[in-house]
């Protein structure tokens, strides 16, 4: 099972949230949201290898999530994380859904953007 389809399985056993496609343009993009408030608290895409710096052409699975500040600070300089691509980039980080970070951690760090957003 690859790290998308484990995160998208996750989000199904939250409660009030919803996984999405609201962009016409970019219909394989999941925004992960509650839907009480609509408030995001992930967004997965694939995205062109260059936006993230990195080698080799091709793109690569992401997942944007919303991070503690204090946390951020610690994981931006790790193996498979970035900055946030598309978002702010004070409180939201971008993880690469390839298998550098493993699924067990995102699935946290999910978790974490959950609780964080609610």
């Amino acid at each position: 099972m690859s790290i998308k389809t484990a995160v998208t399985d996750y989000v199904a056993t939250l409660e009030n949230c919803q996984v999405d496609h609201p962009f016409s343009k970019f219909p394989e993009y999941e925004v992960l949201r509650h839907t009480s408030n609509r408030k995001w608290f992930g967004l997965i895409m694939s995205i062109e290898k260059t936006k993230l710096h990195l080698p080799g052409p091709g793109t690569v699975e992401i997942i944007d999530i919303k991070i503690d500040p204090e946390l951020l600070s610690i994981l931006k300089n790790g193996s498979g994380y970035f900055f946030a691509y598309h978002m702010n980039k004070k409180h939201w980080l971008t993880v690469l859904l390839d298998g550098t970070v493993a699924e067990n951690q995102v699935i946290n760090l999910v978790k974490d953007s959950y609780f964080l957003t609610k």
